[in-house]
């Protein structure tokens, strides 16, 4: 069958428990695994292509729950600043220069970068989102988009409109591997009349959506002193919480802000690296996950990080929060792989199943080159991973049953030419 993938002699990370088949096969067949068994494969029927992964491990591509592609073009121009005088001074005057161009070559260079290092599905909130779009279904990656909202004239109700067409004209295209979400900006660039509206055209589209909410402990004091409560307790009060919410970073939130949290299902997406870079502060991620939050990884933008690594992520969220709580098994290596695969395709509202290795489940797949000294020995193959795995050991990614990166060339996108596009726009925006 011409639209069936075998892969075999890999060992598998399912995601469906805390273990792992030494030696075994997943059969694909068109988007959806079909069959997964541990030993020798044996075909029951003709399959279109072998994958023989010995030596590798097969585990489920990783998600990034939150970043801005677009954003690489700013990637080392303004290190090491406060957040909002990063925002106010660097970043904003850069972005009013953008075109549509531009953030079409940002997207795809974005998205070169995070389909070589294991991410099959990625998160935006940016601008010129039809070009993201594009950019996506061009290199056949899964993503979860919005246009980014600022509720101030003279645009704050174009940008509603905007979001309106975007969801209607991108929700579900793809063959379904892009879905959309509305994303207002966050309480600070958002009046509470302007969330409303927002509230509004979430049930009227019914989508889902997501903000930046309680980033920096400025923010908070600031909606304190103008609301007289914090950035979570605001959202309760607007009704914004009774849609389904996706809330970037949330590094200081109150005990009862959690229990709110957890009482309306909000998801929430963990960016430990920039959090740290900016000088933000650690999320209590430990305190979500105890209360049953739904967490998930990213990255933010690749000018607050550096970079779109996602194994870089797993380690930093595996490692801060035992430094910080002085507990050991604080954020246990599973959790932490957890939270960047089947986790993260939760807090995105994905498919229950997407980030697992399991029949019916969407065939979104990477290979680990073993073959690395520092997997030996082989003792634990999730603790390698997460403790000691590097992205560039990702060797083939298969996308909605069809592959993307092999042997580590990306087959869907001009590598030399998104570099030339990139510098040229660059030139530019920086002149």
């Amino acid at each position: 069958m011409a639209n069936t993938i075998a892969i075999k002699n890999a060992t598998i990370l399912t995601m469906t428990e805390e273990s792992w088949i030494e030696r075994g096969y997943v059969v694909i067949e068109g988007n959806r695994i079909r069959a997964v068994g541990q030993g020798d494969f044996q075909p029951g029927q003709p399959v279109g292509r072998e994958i023989d992964a010995a030596g590798k491990v097969l585990l489920p591509g990783l998600v990034n729950t939150h970043g801005h592609a677009a954003m690489v073009l700013l990637r080392g121009y303004a290190d090491d600043l406060p957040l909002m005088e990063w925002l106010e001074t660097k970043c904003w005057p850069i972005e009013d220069r953008m075109t549509a161009d531009d953030v079409y070559w940002g997207a795809q260079l974005a998205i070169l970068e995070m389909l070589k290092s294991g991410t099959t599905c990625f998160t935006d909130m940016y601008y010129f989102m039809d070009e993201v779009a594009r950019a996506a279904a061009d290199s056949g990656i899964r993503a979860v988009l919005s246009r980014g909202m600022v509720g101030f004239p003279p645009k704050d109700e174009i940008l509603l409109q905007e979001s309106r067409e975007f969801v209607k004209k991108w929700h579900g295209a793809a063959n379904g591997r892009i879905t959309t979400l509305l994303g207002p900006h966050a309480p600070y660039t958002c009046p509470p009349d302007y969330l409303k509206k927002v509230i509004s055209l979430s049930e009227e589209l019914d989508q889902p959506l997501q903000i930046h909410l309680s980033e920096t402990a400025g923010e908070v004091e600031r909606c304190m002193a103008e609301h007289g409560c914090t950035p979570i307790q605001l959202m309760e009060k607007l009704g914004l919480f009774e849609r389904p919410t996706l809330a970037a970073h949330c590094v200081h939130v109150t005990d009862e802000d959690i229990e709110i949290m957890a009482r309306r299902g909000v998801h929430v997406a963990h960016n430990p690296d920039s959090n740290l870079k900016l000088g933000s502060g650690i999320a209590p991620v430990v305190k979500m996950l105890a209360k049953g939050i739904t967490v998930g990884l990213g990255t933010d933008g690749a000018a607050s990080n550096n970079n779109l690594d996602m194994f870089e992520e797993m380690r930093q969220a595996a490692m801060i929060h035992k430094g910080a709580g002085l507990d050991p098994v604080a954020v246990p290596a599973y959790k932490a792989l957890q939270m960047a695969t089947n986790g993260g395709a939760k807090a995105v509202f994905l498919e229950d199943t997407l980030g697992t290795i399991q029949p019916g489940a969407l065939a979104d797949l990477i290979l680990v080159d073993f073959d690395r000294p520092y997997y030996y020995p082989r003792h634990n193959v999730i603790s390698h991973l997460v403790y000691a795995g590097q992205s560039g050991d990702v060797t083939d990614v298969i996308i909605d049953g069809q592959v993307v990166v092999e042997n580590g060339r990306v087959l869907t996108l001009d590598e030399e030419r998104i570099y030339r596009e990139v510098e040229r726009v660059c030139k530019r925006l920086f002149a």
